[in-house]
């Protein structure tokens, strides 16, 4: 039998509990990112397939952990064995992994379509996007299994009621595994991250510098892309802190134990970390969904009940579904009597290319766009108000 941590019974209880309510928060928030991928044909887009990827990840971790971790939090200790020990952890470190280069992947993207927004259209396709996606589950499978092959190992941690990769142990091998393991999947994305928001936002503020003369019409859409751009802002640096957040404390004991002070880790210090770093599943589906404004308009329209708490109004609903026929038919009619027959044939597929690859851009991305384009590409900038407008 695995051994037990001689602490107060209240102790399992709460961390178990605490557990059960991250698990059913991130099981119910990226299922729902998941269904309105689903039914809504304009969120099924290459860049969204990140999101949607992110949110299995999420959903995987929330399910692989969370019962485990609450049933042996129940019982004071582990109980599955060490096959189910090894498991356990295995499936914590691939879906955890997975999300955290799904985020820099993520980033990465916004970085080209913001400050890049020509060279970018029609870049990224569907079948580029998945054979990303499978790069990104590669490289976390990668860093998942050699723990199974002798290179560390995964234990028991904390008030050993869950598991994970065997940081205490001071071996060259198990150390180098932690510092290699950090380095890739903590570190190097946390870089990239943050290098790609602030080009991000050095773009946003070079684009209303660059606007300089605007008649009335103008200055009201520069005002409401300006706040558009500020509301990215924050849930860039909303995301950036959570991140740091949720992973930091964990990088902090894992590190604390990689310089050789692993005595001075309590079982307390090793437990509640990890409980942080698993809260991380239920920060991106909020973040990246519920205030993405075509995913709440999604998630109201298929699930009505969700409207009031998402403070989406059937008028508003309405009015989405009015304002994207509206301009559909003006898209319509301005191609029919500007573009002859021959050039619509040619420019059609890329086109419909651009519309694939930018359909999820934010106002302040469409604004860039269109900024850079104009009067050359009038035809892009159309296409993609109108993805903006879709749901």
């Amino acid at each position: 039998p695995f051994p037990t941590v001689d602490v107060p019974d209240h102790a399992h209880y709460t961390i178990g509990s605490v557990i059960l309510a991250i698990g059913i928060t991130g099981m119910i928030g990226n299922f729902l990112v998941i269904y309105a991928f689903c039914r809504s044909r304009s969120l099924r887009t290459p860049a969204n397939i990140f999101i949607i990827n992110l949110a299995v990840a999420d959903l995987l971790m929330c399910v692989t952990q969370t019962p485990i971790f609450f049933t042996t939090s129940m019982h004071k200790r582990w109980i599955f064995g060490e096959k189910g020990c090894e498991l356990y952890a295995f499936c914590g470190a691939l879906f955890g992994i997975c999300s955290m280069i799904t985020l820099t992947v993520i980033a990465i993207d916004r970085y080209f379509v913001i400050t890049r927004p020509l060279t970018s259209i029609g870049v990224l396709s569907r079948k580029r996007a998945f054979i990303i996606l499978m790069t990104v589950w590669v490289y976390s499978l990668g860093w998942s299994l050699p723990p199974f092959f002798g290179w560390s190992a995964y234990v028991p941690e904390g008030l050993l009621t869950s598991c994970t990769w065997d940081y205490m142990t001071f071996t060259p091998s198990v150390r180098a595994y932690t510092m290699l393991l950090f380095i890739f999947v903590f570190f190097l994305p946390l870089f990239i991250i943050i290098f790609c928001y602030i080009f991000i936002f050095r773009a946003i503020r070079s684009t209303n510098q660059s606007i300089t003369s605007l008649t009335c019409c103008e200055s009201l859409k520069k005002l409401q892309r300006l706040q558009s751009e500020w509301r990215m802002a924050k849930v860039a640096l909303i995301v950036i802190l959570l991140y740091v957040i949720s992973w930091s404390p964990y990088s902090c004991v894992a590190l604390t134990a990689f310089a050789g002070y692993a005595d001075m880790l309590t079982p307390y210090m090793n437990s509640v970390p990890a409980v942080i770093a698993k809260a991380s599943a239920i920060h991106n589906p909020i973040i990246y969904a519920i205030t993405h404004p075509k995913y709440r308009l999604a998630l109201a329209r298929y699930i009505p009940c969700l409207g009031l708490l998402l403070c989406v109004s059937p008028q508003e609903l309405r009015s989405t579904s009015s304002s994207f026929m509206s301009m559909r038919r003006s898209t319509v009619t301005s191609q029919t009597s500007d573009i002859s027959g021959q050039f619509r044939r040619q420019s059609k597929p890329r086109l419909s290319t651009a519309s694939d690859s930018e359909s999820c851009l934010t106002d302040t991305e469409a604004d860039l766009t269109s900024t850079a384009s104009r009067p050359a590409s009038r035809q892009v900038s159309c296409d993609i108000g109108r993805d903006t407008a879709d749901l």
